[in-house]
C-alpha cells in the first residue's frame, strides 16, 4: 500500500493547471474498491452516501462518527482519498483545525470545509467567520507532515440562496485564507461556472450527477474547472437500481433485475486479498 504521503503528492499533481479529472464519491468499502479497479486516480468520501449507508438522513450523521468510516476508505484502496466533513467539529475557526488534524489521523490526504450551519433562519455562517474558519483550517494542515489539500466550499447554491456574487465573494475569501480547491455545490450553467472558474486562480471543483445538469468532462475541462466530483449520485443510482429491482418482484414476481448484476466471480476476483 501506498504511504499517506505517497497518496498526498499524486492528490497534487492531479490538481496541476491544465488538468481536469473525476473525483467519484464512494459510500462504502466495497465501492471504494470497484472505482479505484475500474482506474479512477482519487476518491471522495460523501456525507449524504454514507448516511444513507446507516439509513439516517446526511445532515443527521456527525463529523466525528465519521472518521472510522474514513480510516476504512483510506485503507481499502491505493489511491488519495479526500472526504466530504460538512462545516466540520464546530462552529469557531479553532473546531475547523481540530478538524483538519484529526481527521488527517484516519488517512486521508484533503478534505473540504463548508460555510452553510444547517440552520434554516441563517443557513450560512458570516462571511467573516466563516472565512476565519477556512484560515485556522489552512494553518492546521500546514502544521501536518504531508501536504494536506484542503477544499473550501460555498454553499449559497445548496441553501436555496443562488447568489453568484456572494458565492464568488466568498471563494475569493476563501482563496486568500489559504484554501488549495474551491467548490461551489450547485452550479448548474456553463456561464456560472465560468465565472467561477474566472474570478479565481485556485482549482475549481463542480459537483455533477443531478437532475438538469448536462455539461460533460470535455465541456468542463474547456470552461477551466480542475475537479469533477459526484457527491450521493452514485450511491443513490446504486439504492435506485435496489428499489428497482425490489419492486419488479413485489409487483411482478419477476427477476429481470439479476440481468444487469454483477457476476459474484468478478466481485470476488476484484476483492481478493493480493497474492
Amino acid at each position: 500500500m501506498k504511504t499517506q504521503a505517497e497518496k498526498s503528492r499524486a492528490f497534487v499533481e492531479l490538481h496541476r493547471r491544465g488538468h481536469c479529472f473525476v473525483i467519484p464519491n464512494p459510500w462504502d468499502a466495497g465501492s471504494a474498491k470497484l472505482l479505484e479497479h475500474l482506474g479512477f486516480p482519487a476518491l471522495a468520501s460523501t456525507s449524504a452516501g454514507f448516511a444513507f449507508s446507516k439509513a439516517k438522513t446526511d445532515p443527521t450523521i456527525a463529523v466525528r462518527d465519521m472518521f472510522p468510516h474514513l480510516a476504512e476508505l483510506a485503507a481499502a484502496t491505493d489511491v488519495p482519498l479526500s472526504a466530504d466533513l460538512q462545516a466540520g467539529l464546530g462552529p469557531a475557526p479553532a473546531d475547523a483545525a481540530r478538524t483538519i488534524v484529526e481527521s488527517a489521523a484516519t488517512g486521508i490526504v484533503g478534505c473540504s470545509i463548508e460555510d452553510a450551519t444547517d440552520d434554516p433562519d441563517q443557513p450560512l455562517f458570516d462571511i467573516g467567520l466563516a472565512t476565519e474558519r477556512i484560515r485556522a483550517a489552512a494553518e492546521a494542515a500546514r502544521g501536518l507532515d504531508f501536504k494536506f489539500t484542503l477544499t473550501a466550499r460555498a454553499e449559497n447554491f445548496r441553501v436555496g440562496r443562488p447568489d453568484l456574487a456572494d458565492t464568488i465573494r466568498r471563494l475569493q475569501a476563501y482563496q486568500d485564507a489559504g484554501a488549495d480547491v474551491l467548490f461551489a455545490p450547485g452550479l448548474r450553467t456553463r456561464e456560472d461556472i465560468a465565472a467561477v472558474v474566472s474570478s479565481v486562480d485556485r482549482p475549481v471543483n463542480v459537483m455533477v450527477g443531478f437532475p438538469g445538469f448536462d455539461l460533460d468532462v470535455a465541456t468542463l475541462a474547456q470552461l477551466g474547472v480542475t475537479r469533477v466530483s459526484t457527491g450521493a449520485s452514485l450511491a443513490r443510482a446504486a439504492y435506485g437500481a435496489l428499489m428497482r429491482g425490489a419492486r419488479e418482484m413485489l409487483d411482478h414476481g419477476t427477476f429481470g433485475y439479476a440481468a444487469e448484476a454483477m457476476e459474484a466471480a468478478d466481485l470476488n476476483r476484484i476483492f481478493a486479498p493480493p497474492g
